[in-house]
């Protein structure tokens, strides 16, 4: 079957044979449905009954010839929109003009080439094709504009020159309270829908008398129960004198609206938040850069102490004894700060999105030492209780640390801010074959209303806080395969539980 092809019926008529077997070889495999008929009569029986697409129509027939067939088709409103296609011997001019003029689509000529037959077929069984889509198309509108009269939303009322209602719909009726069948035939004005409203009432006199347009974007109707109904008032004269009132409800517009404006300060403090989380970006990077070119420095100064301590090694033994232990101490306090420019500088890196085998008690081991300066800060110390020969896990090493740390800062604050002196818990433990770890605070703990939506973002309970570290952190964990979760701490504070799948 071709693309073009359906299943589309046509109908041969001729009374030679030969021809009819030559017209079935040519269009069979085409993929139409093929039927035959042998002179005029047989023709117009077999169109009535099976209403095919196109008829190959011979002229010079028997009896009835196929100018006549053609014509009682078309005569016919059950037949006259089958396409019909004339194949003749009779080439003159005239015969040509007069297949045509009484309905036929097409003019073959006698001896006719197969090729030529079958694209004139195709282009006319498309064309018949485009017509029917196009005359659905067309029934479907009307159908269409039908729904759309039937159901208008605007209120709509005709008056008269007096200001009398004269004809009311249904949504009038369901906007004003007041039913057609008490308004038609009294004056608009009794209605008191705008009652109060003195320049409006006047305009509409104005509308029914004077022919003057009348257009309010909004306005108050006062309803037959007493409620007041927001609309758009729009009033058109009429040629043959009175007016037409259109009534469009505008609650929800106004509704719309009032939630636009609040979508509008909401986006202004998101974008105050985003132009936060910017800084903020910007400073790690400063930090990072900081970081890379004091890390040279101390290192300068830790090899010059040493070999300083090379160059003492002639000095008296009291002096030499006294240096040694100074250079020492510079010594070790330099690789000290080295090796915490060193943990911020891999904390702060950009994550490669590469996971890796990772053991979890070592990771809170360099976590903790990323703390400490917090914790001299807030004066609270940090202890990890690790559990022994816990399974490997598969994670992102910076995006862990970054869930972990945030979650030991928040947990010093929160202790400090409560007054308390007690050490926060870091444990690690094995739970349902999942490698966990929790962060115990003994801080204040969270408001319910905080609780209930604690892991949205810009959510928080700290002064000044963006509220946008546990929704990362949460991110993060569910993008592990994992979960971040919260439960009050029995002794006051807070508990924070994070779980990884068991690396496999």
């Amino acid at each position: 079957m071709t693309p073009d092809s359906g299943s589309e019926q046509i109908l041969l008529v001729d009374d030679n044979p030969t021809n009819l077997q030559v017209l079935f070889k040519t269009l069979e495999g085409s993929g139409y449905r093929l039927l035959a008929a042998r002179d005029g009569e047989a023709a117009l029986y077999t169109a009535k009954r099976a209403r095919p697409a196109l008829i190959l129509l011979d002229v010079m027939m028997p009896g009835m010839d196929g100018f006549e067939v053609c014509e009682r088709l078309k005569a016919d409103p059950e037949t006259a929109d089958i396409a019909v296609i004339f194949l003749s011997a009779l080439t003159d001019s005239q015969s040509k003009v007069h297949g045509l003029a009484i309905g036929g689509v097409d003019y073959i000529a006698k001896p006719f080439q197969t090729d030529e037959v079958l694209a004139r077929v195709r282009t006319h069984i498309k064309i018949q094709r485009l017509e029917r889509a196009l005359a659905r198309r067309n029934t479907e509108l009307e159908d269409e504009n039908q729904q759309i009269l039937n159901a208008v939303e605007e209120g709509i009322l005709g008056l008269d020159v007096t200001g009398r209602v004269t004809s009311m719909n249904a949504q009038a009726a369901a906007i004003t309270g007041w039913p057609a069948s008490d308004c038609i035939g009294e004056l608009f004005s009794q209605l008191q829908l705008f009652s109060g409203d003195e320049a409006l009432n006047q305009s509409l006199g104005l509308l029914c008398a004077g022919g003057v347009s009348l257009r309010k974007d909004h306005v108050s109707i006062n309803t037959r129960t007493g409620s007041i109904a927001p609309v758009a008032l729009s009033g058109s004269p009429r040629s043959e004198g009175g007016a037409v009132l259109v009534l469009r409800d505008i609650s929800e517009w106004l509704q719309s609206q009032f939630a636009l404006e609040q979508a509008r300060e909401e986006m202004d403090s998101q974008r105050q938040h985003l132009a936060h989380i910017e800084r903020l970006s910007t400073g790690g990077e400063m930090a990072a850069g900081i970081a890379h070119e004091v890390n040279q420095p101390l290192t300068a100064v830790t090899n010059y102490a040493r070999v300083a301590q090379r160059l003492v090694a002639d000095l008296p033994e009291e002096r030499r004894q006294k240096m040694d232990e100074v250079l020492a101490k510079i010594t070790i306090q330099a690789e000290r700060a080295a090796a915490v420019i060193q943990r911020m500088r891999s904390y702060v890196k950009k994550p490669s999105g590469g996971r890796v085998v990772l053991a979890l008690n070592a990771v809170l081991e360099d976590v903790l030492a990323l703390a400490e300066v917090d914790s001299r800060v807030n004066a609270i110390p940090v202890r990890l209780i690790a559990a022994p020969n816990l399974p490997a896990i598969f994670a992102d090493e910076v995006q862990l640390q970054q869930v972990a740390l945030n979650l030991i800062r928040n947990a010093m604050e929160s202790t400090a801010n409560a007054g308390q002196s007690n050490a926060v818990e870091v444990s690690t433990y094995l739970e349902q074959g999942l490698v966990c770890f929790r962060v115990k605070d003994f801080g204040a703990g969270l408001a319910p209303e905080i609780e209930a939506q604690l892991f949205s973002p810009f959510v928080t309970s700290k002064e000044g806080g963006m509220g946008i570290g546990l929704s990362v952190s949460k991110s993060i964990m569910q993008a592990h395969g994992g979960d971040i979760r919260y439960q009050a701490n029995p002794d006051g504070g807070a508990i924070f539980s994070c779980e990884f799948p068991v690396h496999q």
